[in-house]
């Protein structure tokens, strides 16, 4: 099927890629007044007595790419039944789509013809529904458009660049100390059969030799005459032997 340009009506080179971000069948479109101040659109003035509806059409929010350098995003309401285009609003910049101020189901919308001559319309939509996921999409589209960006992925980026910067090699002198925790060396304690200073072993002298040859040997036994006369005496002790010796 061959591709038109949204708002031209005119062929698509036939490798461009066309996506559609947002449609719904039934869309209001009213005409609005001009602002006479900085508090925005106010939905009331368009559709109260006497309503300022124009049309209703289907909507679409259309994403098209013709080539890789070339890419747009355009806002077309046309006829439901024969698809003929009412009005197209090309995003040429992030104030395109404006919220009306008294209500979440409308929005003001510049509009250009092919002359490039704009216009300012209203549109409502029935369901709150749509009216948030049209919301999304023309987010979505002035995301991918460059006009919004998101603050934790410019955050993020910011990070990465400034790491990559970073100088981590180690200037002339710099030392690096490793303390791995946990790992103590054991104390060592001393071997009792071991000298501090040269650390050769401590040997027993050997045990003495039972007979001569210059070695030790034991005393002889006592004779019983020297026992006798280092017996001391009961007397001597300070013990009376009685009347019959009996101490003897």
């Amino acid at each position: 099927m061959e591709q038109l340009d949204p708002v031209t009506r005119r062929p698509l080179p036939q490798d461009s890629i066309q996506r559609i971000l947002f449609i719904v069948p039934n869309v209001h479109v009213y005409t609005i007044p001009p602002l006479t101040s900085m508090q925005g659109h106010k939905a009331a003035t368009w559709t109260l007595p006497p309503s300022k509806q124009i049309f209703t059409g289907r909507i679409r929010v259309l994403e098209t790419s013709s080539s890789p350098s070339t890419f747009k995003v355009d806002l077309v309401i046309e006829n439901a039944d024969s698809g003929e285009l009412f009005v197209a609003a090309p995003f040429a910049d992030a104030n395109v789509i404006e919220p009306a101020t008294d209500s979440s189901r409308f929005f003001a919308v510049t509009v250009r013809d092919e002359a490039n001559r704009k216009a300012f319309l209203g549109i409502g939509f029935e369901d709150r529904s749509d009216a948030f996921d049209f919301s999304v999409a023309v987010q979505q589209a002035y995301k991918t458009l460059g006009w919004i960006t998101d603050p934790a992925a410019t955050e993020k980026a910011k990070n990465a660049e400034a790491d990559e910067k970073k100088d981590y090699s180690l200037k002339e002198g710099q030392t690096i100390t490793v303390n791995f925790k946990g790992r103590r060396r054991p104390e060592r304690q001393d071997d009792p059969f071991e000298t501090a200073s040269s650390g050769s072993s401590f040997s027993l002298p050997p045990p003495p030799s039972k007979s001569g040859g210059g070695g030790f040997s034991l005393p002889p036994p006592p004779s019983a005459s020297d026992v006798k006369s280092k017996r001391l005496s009961l007397k001597d002790m300070g013990f009376d032997n009685g009347a019959s010796g009996e101490f003897e």
